[in-house]
């Protein structure tokens, strides 16, 4: 049975909260009310269709007495029946433990793994991919960091993709991505294995994470691209090194002033992450860390090109439709990853 007094706890704060913007709330109040009524709003939604479904069986029951509206009662009585589980399971969802994290900006980190040239090449196919995504999502794709072998792989990329649920729909790409498929090096038509590893990480707000300026050393240098070729002629490429965990992150955009921004940006998030990877293992020892070493046999999902599929192990879903996927269409593939993550959660609360 569902929580009664929970769901009336809800309501009751829902509405309250709803009193409170009517009214008018201070400017200091006002950010915090707005983001607590909007994670209620669909929890309550739910609450009143389920309560609507069972008031509604209830109804049609007694109508049964009725001989006149007795034939009409049956149908309203066996559609009822058929609806509550359903929405019974959707409030269940609706009522899981939110990831605080979920409505925040994300900033992806791609890497080559095993593979050498062909799986920085790859390691680009995914940020095109993640790319086409952002942008079908009508989601804010802004480059980071990016670092280009000679042939037009990737040595490494960073993005920051901002919008409604971003990091609560790519967080379930963590994790090393292989290929399988013929290198356009490959001149003997051979199928090669390579990876490449993605980190989502949720983006840090400087109220999370204080950094210091002690824990800190910004180097500044002059940025060059594929080849050694000077993209800027002044040292405006900068590297934050923060000194107790050893994290090294870079930027290399035009300006020096935008460059420590997102320099910083990426350093927060990093340790936000770690933060949370480190509560969350305290709650859970077994917790899988995001990121394994880029070794093929630590995959979350695979790539085969020469047979147009592609396998996420996690879940054993297998779409026939690399084509699509790669130009961007990820929805089947997360939707699945996240009713899976819900379905866990669920049998975990049993």
């Amino acid at each position: 049975m569902l929580p009664e007094d929970r769901l009336a706890q809800i309501t009751q704060r829902f509405e309250f909260l709803e009193a409170k913007l009517n009214a008018g709330p201070s400017a200091d109040e006002i950010a915090a009310i707005s983001r607590e009524y909007a994670e209620l709003r669909p929890i309550v939604a739910e609450i009143a269709a389920w309560r609507a479904a069972r008031e509604g069986l209830a109804e049609a029951q007694l109508m049964l007495a009725d001989p006149d509206m007795r034939e009409l009662a049956e149908d309203e009585v066996q559609r009822l029946k058929n609806a509550l589980p359903e929405l019974e399971q959707a409030l269940r969802i609706a009522l899981l433990p939110k990831d605080a994290a979920d409505g925040r900006p994300a900033i992806i980190e791609i890497r080559p793994g095993t593979g050498g040239e062909e799986a920085a090449l790859f390691a680009g196919d995914l940020l095109s991919m993640y790319r086409r995504y952002a942008e079908a999502q009508g989601w804010n794709f802004q480059m980071l960091e990016l670092a280009e072998t000679e042939l037009g792989g990737i040595k490494e990329a960073s993005v920051r993709i901002e919008g409604e649920g971003v990091f609560a729909r790519l967080k379930y790409e963590s994790g090393v991505h292989r290929v399988q498929r013929v290198p356009e090096t490959e001149s003997g038509g051979r199928i090669h294995t390579s990876a490449a590893t993605v980190a989502v990480l949720p983006e840090a707000e400087e109220v999370d994470i204080d950094i210091p300026a002690g824990d800190i050393r910004i180097d500044t240098y002059r940025s060059s691209g594929a080849g050694g070729q000077h993209v800027n002629t002044t040292d405006s490429a900068v590297r934050i090194t923060h000194l107790p965990t050893g994290i090294i992150v870079t930027s290399s955009e035009k300006s020096q002033h935008q460059n420590r921004a997102n320099a910083m940006a990426v350093l927060r998030a990093r340790l936000y992450d770690m933060e949370r990877e480190r509560a969350a293992s305290e709650r859970a020892a077994d917790r899988k860390s995001q990121v394994g070493s880029g070794d093929r046999s630590e995959r979350i999902r695979t790539y085969n090109f020469p047979q147009g599929r592609m396998t996420d192990h996690r879940i054993n879903l297998t779409l026939y439709a690399l084509d699509r996927i790669m130009a961007g269409e990820l929805t089947e593939i997360i939707d699945a990853l996240i009713a899976h993550d819900q379905a866990e959660k669920l049998a975990a609360q049993e």
